[in-house]
């Protein structure tokens, strides 16, 4: 799988280099996330920050990967869920007015972290998460001047976050605002 993230970002920045203006920069900015199908949860509010690459093949259309660290997971009742990601997010950008854009696409996720911390304080590692999560991403954008970027974005979960008996018909549920700046 490992490899086909690569693959993937090889390719894109192949044709992102030979498409009309290319656009690199940071963004960061905060998730608001939670687990579907799962009872005593609340959202949990985490930070996302990264880079992202892109580039316009017309007027109309371009495409952008990112490569974020993101916060994810659920608050408890007594406690917190904790999944933190490196994601990498690939969507189609659709120009509907002047930098204002639509966008959807897949996203690969690879878990860099998942505990849970008791309200007592304790730690627990022993959560059968999947390694790796698949999501579909939604969103919208406004590029404003000065290189400055405002999304605001859907991620829902395709596969579920563990095989295990408890969070085996659970998925992530992520909405994401963020501010970036393209250097170019």
């Amino acid at each position: 799988m490992k490899h086909l993230c690569i693959a993937i970002c090889l390719l894109f920045a192949a044709t992102s280099v030979s498409a009309q203006g290319l656009d690199l920069g940071v963004k960061a900015g905060v998730n608001f996330s939670n687990v579907t199908d799962a009872s005593g949860f609340d959202n949990k509010t985490g930070f996302v920050v990264g880079g992202f690459v892109g580039g316009k093949f017309n007027d109309n259309v371009g495409m952008q990967a990112d490569v974020l660290f993101s916060q994810q997971g659920a608050e408890l009742d007594a406690g917190e869920f904790n999944l933190d990601y490196v994601n990498i997010p690939i969507v189609l950008k659709l120009y509907i007015a002047k930098g204002f854009h639509a966008q959807i696409g897949p996203q690969f996720g690879v878990l860099i972290n998942d505990d849970t911390q008791t309200g007592a304080g304790e730690v627990v590692n022993d959560i059968a998460t999947n390694n790796f999560d698949f999501s579909g991403v939604v969103g919208l954008g406004l590029d404003i001047p000065l290189g400055l970027r405002l999304e605001g974005r859907y991620n829902f979960g395709i596969n579920s976050i563990s095989d295990g008996p408890v969070f085996d018909e659970s998925n992530n549920s992520v909405f994401t605002l963020s501010l970036g700046y393209s250097f170019l």
